[in-house]
């Protein structure tokens, strides 16, 4: 599925612009700080003032055209029963934009809440099998297309549901631990089958390649975004998405692929590729001490996406390839073209207003004109 949110202008590549926020990994939940399984310091209730701080300080005076939240918007350890509640906390920080914010599926978000209802929640358009995947197209030189991370999973389907128990039949497989949320005895990229990972169905990887085909036809630029991480260069083996390798060969074989950027590690992450596709790991808002940040924006250039990171999150200069400029190039053209033809339409018809105005300038006056000379006749 597809939608869609409209730029202010056509301007944006011709120049530069800022053109979208992005934060991963807010992790709200209204209890006290804790600990992640590794010690490392969460902040749950200073996440969302971290958020606000994002939007507010950062996004709004930056003109981003809109946001994207990378996945697990809330913790799992937020109590269920104020799920809801809290998401609406969250959900109206983000709204401090104004703008569209996209968001995707992470592990923590299947926690508190079912799929259905995050897809509702989030306004993410389901796809027609369920899955929470969907594309957009903020400017016709560039499609983002969202993956689900946890279509096959063992989080959000019932039980009996068919990609539940694919996920049951892939660890069972996989990972011999008792305990499928560890990784122990497991080797190298082997670690990513766990519990709180996931992977993408056939259906959704048909998708991806039908995704790409008519970005391709269109001549379009795409960035991929993922809670998962695609690229085992960037972020620890256990956070990988299960069936990346897939992902991965989809992506280098079209073509038209620039960047992934994912979260979920709550570390940075970077890894240029062999196909020149450039893999972006963001880290988490929710492990940010008070007064500090991370997260960032996208400004778009002509030959070149600069990702700018505030505090923790760092920057990147990602060149685009001779051929995604050209690309670009010609949907620039195309777009120029329409605007001519749009604008010699409009001179043409201020043009037949402005002769119609004339013709009836001329009519208006005739009679009186006739008037006049028949009076002066009539007094002579």
């Amino acid at each position: 599925m597809s939608i869609g949110v409209k730029l202010e202008s056509y301007s944006l590549i011709t120049a530069h612009a800022r053109c979208l926020g992005h934060a991963s990994d807010v992790q709200y939940a209204n209890i006290p700080d804790g600990v992640s399984f590794h010690g490392v310091p969460r902040f749950y209730r200073n996440s969302l003032v971290a958020l606000r701080r994002a939007v507010c300080q950062s996004w709004v005076p930056a003109d981003v055209q809109f946001g994207i939240h990378f996945g697990d918007i809330l913790d799992g350890f937020q109590p269920k029963a104020e799920s809801e509640a809290a998401l609406s906390v969250v959900l109206d920080a983000f709204a401090q934009l104004g703008k569209p914010t996209y968001h995707m599926l992470g592990n923590h978000c299947l926690y508190n809440l079912p799929r259905k209802r995050l897809n509702e929640r989030l306004g993410i358009p389901p796809a027609a099998d369920g899955g929470s995947y969907y594309s957009f197209s903020p400017h016709p030189a560039w499609l983002f297309v969202v993956l689900d991370a946890y279509d096959i999973s063992l989080l959000g389907w019932p039980e009996d549901h068919e990609r539940h128990l694919l996920a049951e039949g892939v660890l069972h497989e996989k990972n011999p631990n008792k305990e499928k949320n560890s990784p122990e005895g497991l080797v190298g990229v082997a670690r990513r089958f766990v519990k709180f990972g996931g992977g993408a169905s056939e259906v959704q990887l048909q998708w991806l390649q039908q995704q790409l085909q008519v970005a391709a036809e269109n001549s379009q630029n795409v960035v991929i975004c993922s809670h998962l991480p695609l690229n085992p260069g960037t972020c620890p083996p256990a956070c990988l998405l299960w069936n990346y390798e897939e992902v991965l060969n989809i992506l280098q074989q079209s073509g038209v692929v620039v960047a992934t950027m994912a979260g979920h590690t709550h570390q940075n992450g970077y890894m240029l590729d062999e196909a020149g596709i450039h893999h972006i790991v963001l880290p988490a808002v929710l492990e940010t001490p008070p007064g500090r940040d991370a997260h960032g924006w996208v400004e778009v250039w002509q030959d070149m996406l600069l990702l700018q990171g505030v505090d923790t999150c760092m920057s990147y200069e990602i060149q685009l390839s001779s051929a995604a400029m050209q690309r670009q190039q010609i949907v620039l053209n195309k777009q120029d073209r329409k605007h001519q033809v749009v604008q010699d339409m409009q001179q043409r018809q201020q043009g037949q207003r402005q002769q119609q105005g004339q013709q009836q300038h001329h009519h208006l006056h005739q009679p009186q004109q006739q008037t006049e000379q028949l009076g002066s006749l009539h007094v002579a």
